[in-house]
């Protein structure tokens, strides 16, 4: 009778650590699990502001070509938010350390690009053009 007192404490441990082992085995399935939808939640996020800053940038030089200036402003500086904020997030950036060096230089055109919007200037169009271009050019790589 105090054979089967004693195996009791034991039989209680081996409970309890088969219970964490599963608990742990299901923790380690859910963790596989979780990571490839990381990724793929990763790689949409990335594809989603990529889209909507090249939708801006189309944007306004479309409406810069119908002559639509301030709605073309607009998008124009929504664009260059977009990426002036791209670079403030540094390695948590959804563009790459070559990305952001290629695009560097399309920022230095916001303020002149935004003034030749605000005054109605029908070069603006042109130069909407070609740094959608060139935008195009270095994300799509």
């Amino acid at each position: 009778m105090s054979e089967d007192w004693q195996s009791e404490p034991v039989k209680t441990t081996h409970r309890i650590r088969s219970f964490i082992i599963h608990v742990a085995l299901l923790l380690l399935a859910f963790l596989l699990g979780l990571v490839p939808m990381w990724l793929k939640s990763r790689r949409a996020e990335r594809q989603l502001s990529l889209a909507r800053m090249e939708n801006s940038l189309a944007s306004a030089a479309i409406d810069a070509r119908r002559g639509d200036y301030e709605t073309a402003r607009q998008a124009a500086s929504d664009f260059f938010t977009f990426l002036r904020t791209e670079f403030n997030r540094g390695v948590d950036s959804t563009l790459s350390q070559a990305e952001m060096a290629s695009l560097q230089p399309l920022l230095t055109r916001r303020d002149e690009i935004i003034t030749l919007l605000a005054r109605g200037d029908a070069t603006s169009a042109d130069l909407l053009s070609s740094l959608y271009a060139s935008y195009r050019t270095i994300v799509n790589r």
